[in-house]
């Protein structure tokens, strides 16, 4: 059993991106569908899919990696809010991640969203990770 299911979602992606796999699987929960959902619309994984061959299910995730150098389009991902120690901020607190380059994914009262466009529905919530 895990204590914290996203930080181990962040740590298989993390683990595979460094061992250079093309394909990661993760056990399935809606929070973390959403953020998958959020790291392909914002071109950091190739393509996932969801599979729903056992009770919890699973998420296959292709990772992607640059064409010209091989190295991988994700070079950090970092947990921010932890079970010991939640970080919220108010919609006027969002994070800007490596100056705009990077996105923060936020929960939020309207669901899971990037800093970005939680900026622009002017609603905060908890910080969940910093993806660049």
């Amino acid at each position: 059993m895990f204590t914290d299911p996203i930080a181990d979602y962040l740590t298989r992606i993390r683990n595979a991106n460094s061992a250079g796999h093309r394909v990661v699987e993760i056990p399935a929960s809606n929070l973390k569908k959403e953020i998958t959902k959020i790291l392909f619309d914002q071109g950091y994984i190739l393509s996932y899919k969801f599979e729903d061959n056992t009770v919890q299910g699973t998420i296959k995730i292709a990772l992607k990696y640059d064409k010209a150098t091989k190295e991988p389009v994700i070079k950090k991902i970092q947990r921010v809010s932890k079970p010991g120690l939640r970080k919220y901020v108010s919609s006027a607190d969002l994070p800007r991640v490596l100056n705009g380059l990077g996105i923060a994914v936020v929960s939020t009262s309207h669901g899971v969203m990037t800093s970005k466009q939680a900026k622009n529905e002017k609603v905060g919530g908890e910080v969940l990770c910093y993806v660049y």
